[in-house]
């Protein structure tokens, strides 16, 4: 019998085969234990014992390396509990409310440097910037030059010099000077205090105006203007003019003369410095620094070849700002100058030994070492100081730069307590004009320069100086910088601040027309005035930040209108103000840098020394 193999090959079925199921069983058992009888390969015990239980592999392939699976384990457990406890913690410290530590309050100096800042915006001329802060001012001196027959008809602009409405350019352009050397040194700390925007203003309102003075763009001229306004009120004359009159300038009805020189090196050479140094603060603003600098180059040429003092020719500034020399601003203005510009025939007339000699480097006097508006020596020995500390250009200009430096340590000397070149008040105020009215101005300027120095010697790596066979550290120039300005805040025995408007204790009557007359609608006339002059009432409107003349020699000090010599604050002044309060801010803060050493640079190419002549050849 056939069956059919699935397989397609033919299935023969026996008769032997169809025994019973016992037997068939019995003939299974017989071949079971045949089969089993031999070992079984790996595949015949796959398919006979199904899937068995695996063992759990030991190590972990990670493809670039094998670690073991219970180190894996571990590590990838404290990667993810890290994870959310760091999570956890930053969630904390998001939602966790915090107490912030407020800023500590600025120092007297900085609160002082603001509001003696603003004085500057009291005294503008010309159409005030919206921005002005000064609600009692407005637009005054409008008409300026135009009315005149000067060559120069437009002279809008600029600062009345005090509490009148003259524009004196010569204590004008000195503090400009001062501002500019202020933020050419400390710009780091004018922009920490917020400052730097509005200084900057504040110099080009009065750079602006300057080179309105004269033909700023020929090479050479014959001619400034030097004063817009009048004040002479000598022999009883009754002539309406800025002095005889108390009027608010924005009510001024009198004319206004315009007065120029044509000899006037004294001026012309200061007019130089404060557009050559003011160049160096808008360096950035090149169009404008480049015109900055042509102005300053034709000034200086006007003074070296127009020579004169330019006070000898008027009477008015001869009564008010009287020039004695014009030699000390040729080292002043040669100095800056050269900063300027980097030419070395400014450093050479800087450095020559005879302009030294006619400034009064050599000789001494009753007012060597008195930096103001009239004596600029003190400055310029400060000012060239510097180029031997940091830039030591050599010959030939060693000779004199290391005397320079030699005669300002012994200035920085006769300001300490321990000498007697200047007397001292009992408050411990120095007496830098021997007793005269109105000390404070010098006494800021030297406070400044002292501080000043002392930041240019730390920044040299030098710790102090020699007066004689002692030394003295930076830290006694600090200090003696630190009394004078704390006696004018207040630190002096009649516990009262001659900054108006700081402290608790100011002058109210400050001999100011501006400040002494209401702004009320009325328009007072020259002689309407007076009865504001004359009140005992105290100033309607605070003229912030202005330093007053000051106390006299005695301490005294008396807080009346009419009496200018203890209340009227000047242009120079505040500038000297400024200045050192700016050095002297952020004390205490040692991430602070002292001095900006390389701006005033900017101009000047590589030092290369030249080396000295030969000697001659020896004859026998």
């Amino acid at each position: 019998m056939y069956g059919r193999d699935p397989w397609g090959g033919p299935l023969e079925i026996h008769a032997a085969d169809s025994a019973t199921d016992d037997d068939r069983s019995r003939n299974l058992n017989d071949f079971d234990k045949a089969a089993l009888s031999r070992p079984l390969d790996e595949t015949q015990q796959s398919w006979l014992l199904g899937p068995g239980e695996q063992k759990k592999k030991k190590y972990v392939d990670l493809g670039c390396i094998i670690v073991s699976r219970k180190i894996f384990v571990w590590t990838v457990g404290t990667i993810l509990a890290a994870a959310f406890l760091t999570g956890l913690i930053v969630l904390i410290i998001k939602t966790v409310p915090r107490h912030h530590h407020p800023e500590p309050p600025p120092d007297n100096y900085t609160q002082a440097l603001h509001k003696a800042l603003m004085f500057f915006n009291a005294q503008r001329s010309g159409p005030l910037p919206k921005h002005n802060n000064v609600s009692w001012r407005g637009n005054s001196g409008m008409k300026d030059g135009l009315s005149d027959d000067a060559a120069n008809k437009n002279l809008v602009g600029g600062y009345y010099d005090a509490g009148d409405a003259i524009k004196f350019n010569f204590p004008q352009s000195f503090a400009m000077t001062m501002l500019s050397w202020s933020v050419i040194e400390y710009s780091h700390k004018y922009e920490a205090v917020g400052e730097l925007n509005h200084v900057k203003e504040i110099i080009k309102w009065g750079t602006d105006y300057l080179l309105k003075t004269f033909n700023n763009s020929a090479d050479t001229i014959d001619k400034i203007a030097a004063q817009v306004g009048a004040g002479d009120t000598s022999g009883g004359s009754t002539t309406p003019n800025d002095h005889y009159c108390w009027t608010r300038p924005e009510d001024i009805d009198y004319p206004r003369p315009v007065y120029e020189c044509h000899a006037c090196s004294d001026l012309a050479a200061e007019m130089s410095a404060a557009l050559a140094s003011a160049s160096i603060v808008f360096k950035d603003n090149k169009s404008y620094s480049k015109k900055l600098v042509h102005g300053a180059a034709t000034l200086f040429k006007f003074a070296r070849d127009q020579r004169g003092r330019y006070s000898a020719g008027s009477a008015e500034a001869a009564t008010f700002y009287n020039s004695t020399s014009y030699w000390d601003e040729f080292l002043w203005g040669g100095a800056w100058m050269y900063y300027a510009t980097g030419n070395s025939s400014y450093l050479a007339l800087a450095t020559a030994r005879g302009l030294a000699k006619h400034a009064g480097a050599f000789w001494g006097g009753p007012n060597y070492g008195v930096f103001s508006w009239e004596n600029k020596l003190t400055g310029a020995q400060v000012l060239l100081s510097r180029l031997r500390l940091f830039l030591s250009p050599g010959y030939p200009y060693e000779d004199m730069l290391s005397t320079f430096h030699n005669q300002t340590s012994i200035i920085m000397c006769s300001y300490l307590p321990v000498f007697t070149s200047f007397n001292r008040t009992k408050g411990g105020l120095i007496q830098l004009n021997h007793g005269a009215p109105q000390p404070l101005q010098y006494v800021v300027n030297a406070a400044f320069l002292a501080t000043l120095y002392a930041d240019y010697l730390e920044a040299a790596d030098t710790p102090g100086w020699y007066c004689g066979p002692n030394f003295y550290s930076t830290k006694v120039l600090r200090d003696f910088a630190k009394t004078q300005v704390n006696y004018i805040l207040g630190k002096n025995p009649r516990k009262m601040s001659y900054v108006v408007g700081f402290g608790h204790k100011y002058p109210k009557h400050v001999h100011h027309r501006g400040a002494s007359i209401p702004k009320n609608r009325v328009r007072y006339n020259c002689k309407g005035g007076w009865k504001w002059r004359d009140t005992h009432k105290p100033d309607p409107n605070i003229l912030v930040g202005a330093m007053v003349g000051g106390p006299d020699k005695h301490d005294g000090f008396r807080d009346v209108r009419t009496n200018y010599n203890y209340t009227e604050p000047t242009l120079a002044g505040n500038a000297g103000l400024v200045s050192v309060l700016i050095a002297l801010s952020g004390e205490g803060k040692p991430s602070t840098p002292l001095i900006d050493k390389n701006t005033i640079f900017t101009a000047v190419p590589p030092m290369f020394p030249t080396p000295p002549p030969p000697p001659a050849p020896w004859k026998p």
